[in-house]
């Protein structure tokens, strides 16, 4: 298990993401109940997959209704369970995490290769809605790398806007490297109150209205942040409560993966069929940090893969239930 979990930090190349993405699957088809079920459903012999094209990806749906962890776990092994925000009336999503040092390592490691040294950086989280529940994978990750970048200006902010604003103007006249993470509608918020032009300070969006504004297309979004933040382009976080591993965007939409992490494309109307590059479809996810609960999973978001390995996000299904569900014997 530790030189399996070590592969997945020390990948360099896409054969080698290849060979221990297959080193993960067989693993998990043999240890992971629930995937060993749906593989079962789908007469998938585990020893007959010899290229991650034939991996089947689990419905995240999956997450909602079952407990998602490798049988060498048990209920007491956890240490910390992630939970989606929902809505109401809705299931939540719970990832059951058996080893939380394997996401801070997916976290820090992911951080330092689009940003560079986490202890150069200040970071402002304006994360309100997450802020104001239990169980956000979100929250722990930003409370972990202000910690980490030990700057005293570092922290959260829930109502108190007007101490932010003074505190990023005060930021950028020290010339300090900031990160602005927030929630999509929270930025918004911002920019009405005050209109800034900032020079050294990133600004990234989690994405999301929460409920809170209407939805908006990313460029006509992505355009009202650059003009209220002055700034040429919006940074974005693509992650979600059943990874252990972010994407980032520097700008105009398209994300980039960290090496032992990967986007595919299916068809929605065939989700077993996978799509070549530019196609739209449902985007698969392949996080091999989530190496204790199931590292395929077939998303409910829509998308598009480029020739380069990164990808932009669309949209998301209509419908709440992805096909393959009922594949599973309950």
């Amino acid at each position: 298990m530790e030189p399996l979990v070590s592969s997945i930090f020390n990948i360099n190349s896409p054969a080698e993401f290849r060979q221990v993405a297959l080193d993960v699957f067989y693993f998990q088809a043999q240890t992971n109940k629930v995937y060993s079920k749906y593989l079962s459903g789908l007469r998938v012999v585990p020893n007959n997959v010899t290229e991650i094209e034939q991996i089947p990806f689990l419905p995240i749906e999956f997450f909602k209704s079952h407990t998602v962890i490798s049988e060498k776990y048990s209920e007491r092994d956890i240490q910390e369970v992630f939970t989606s925000s929902g809505t109401s009336g809705m299931a939540q999503s719970k990832h059951y995490v058996a080893d939380l040092s394997i996401y801070q390592q997916s976290y820090q490691k992911a951080f330092e290769l689009f940003y560079g040294s986490i202890d150069e950086c200040c970071i402002l989280a304006l994360l309100p809605s997450y802020l104001e529940r239990d169980g956000s994978s979100l929250i722990y990750m930003a409370d972990d790398l202000i910690k980490k970048s030990r700057h005293p200006d570092s922290g959260f902010y829930l109502h108190n806007s007007d101490e932010l604003i003074s505190k990023i103007k005060q930021l950028e006249s020290k010339n300090q490297k900031t990160i602005l993470l927030g929630v999509t509608y929270a930025l918004l918020d911002l920019i009405e109150k005050e209109t800034f032009q900032l020079k050294k300070t990133i600004v990234m969006e989690t994405g999301g209205m929460k409920g809170k504004r209407k939805e908006m297309v990313r460029e006509e979004l992505h355009a009202l942040l650059c003009e209220g933040f002055g700034v040429d382009v919006i940074h974005s976080e693509y992650g979600m409560t059943e990874l252990l591993s972010q994407a980032y965007s520097k700008g105009k939409g398209v994300f980039k993966c960290p090496p032992w992490m990967n986007v595919i494309i299916r068809d929605t109307n065939d989700p077993l069929s996978i799509l070549p590059a530019t196609r739209s479809g449902g985007i698969n996810i392949i996080d091999l940090a989530n190496i204790n609960s199931c590292s395929f999973i077939a998303t409910q978001d829509l998308g598009k893969t480029f020739p380069d390995g990164s990808f932009e996000v669309l949209g998301r299904f209509d419908n709440t239930d992805i096909r393959g569900c009922n594949l599973l014997v309950q």
